[in-house]
């Protein structure tokens, strides 16, 4: 049993088993993300060997519930575009032009290494986040302080060298749409109303090019609502309080500008992912396996009524 979660106790270090999932054969990948899988969810994945190729395969007719099709997305479905949009710094140019650049971050820096970072052109509080990762990133809340304390300086300099380093597509059980992103580092503002505090953040889920659920989270809360902003039960195990609460501006805002954005992919599973500063909605980043497909869910029966609504038929792929 691979234990996926077992670290290394150093800055910036991959999971122990990186560089043996790294190294696999292609031909390994269904084995060892079932066994991840069964790890983290307690769910089996569907299998299947075909004698004529000698390969394992996840079988797509098999599929039933959410997570069990994120597993088969996650290995089969990697278009160039999709590769693109998980780009960080190139889903930015590609959705500016459908949705406007206001909704867009500012982008201050971006560099191919620590080092060629110029601290002297940045504010006194930035983020520091790479284009090939999920959450790797690092806020700096006081320039001065972070610069004259090298302990931290250094700290935070082998955390960035070293994502840079690794392939994010190991990371969290094979979502090979980060495979051959060049890795960089953005730099943006902090931008929050209060400096301590997690900033109020939308996702929008689409199915097979449908938006199905909306939820906004804000103060250790969440609300949730279905593509008729109807408020919905809470379905995931969050830590969040779940709130039923009407929509508002906001929430109308970025639903419309992720149907604009959307209306132009129309993926088989797609999340759009905002934060809201200053009562303004910034596009963050498109997610296509969201929570890798491990998603602990509230009931049994919620996971495969979502997973009724993805239709991987539609993609005729040889796969599975």
């Amino acid at each position: 049993m691979l234990k996926f979660f077992r670290f290394l106790n150093e800055i910036g270090k991959p999971p122990w088993n990186y560089y043996f999932l790294q190294n696999l054969d292609e031909s390994e990948y269904p084995k060892y993300l079932a066994e991840i899988f069964k790890y983290r969810t307690g769910e089996n994945l569907p299998l299947h060997f075909s004698f004529i190729k000698n390969t394992m395969k996840i079988n797509k007719k098999r599929c039933e519930t959410f997570n069990q099709k994120i597993q088969w997305l996650k290995l089969y479905d990697n278009t160039p575009l999709k590769r693109e949009l998980t780009d960080k710094i190139k889903a930015r140019e590609y959705l500016k032009e459908k949705t406007g650049e206001e909704y867009f971050k500012p982008i201050l820096q971006i560099c191919n290494s620590f080092d060629e970072t110029d601290f002297s052109k940045l504010p006194d509080s930035f983020v520091m986040k790479t284009n090939h990762g999920c959450k790797w990133q690092y806020i700096i809340k006081n320039k001065k302080e972070f610069l004259n304390t090298p302990k931290l300086f250094e700290i935070v300099k082998r955390q960035m060298t070293g994502w840079l380093e690794q392939d994010y597509s190991f990371w969290c059980g094979f979502e090979m749409n980060y495979r051959g992103i060049e890795p960089k580092i953005i730099i943006e503002p902090l931008m929050r109303e209060y400096i301590n505090k997690d900033q109020t953040k939308i996702n929008i889920y689409f199915f097979n090019g449908i938006p199905k659920i909306i939820i906004k989270f804000f103060d250790n809360k969440m609300s949730i609502w279905d593509e008729k902003f109807d408020s919905m039960d809470n379905i995931f195990n969050f830590s969040e309080e779940n709130i039923k609460m009407n929509t508002d501006d906001l929430i109308n805002q970025t639903f419309d500008l992720s149907i604009k954005t959307e209306k132009f992919l129309n993926f088989e599973l797609v999340r759009t992912d905002w934060m809201i500063y200053k009562n303004k909605p910034y596009f963050e980043e498109l997610t296509f396996s969201p929570y890798s497909g491990f998603i602990n869910f509230k009931d049994k029966n919620i996971n495969k009524r979502l997973g009724s609504w993805l239709n991987l038929e539609r993609l005729n792929y040889e796969f599975g």
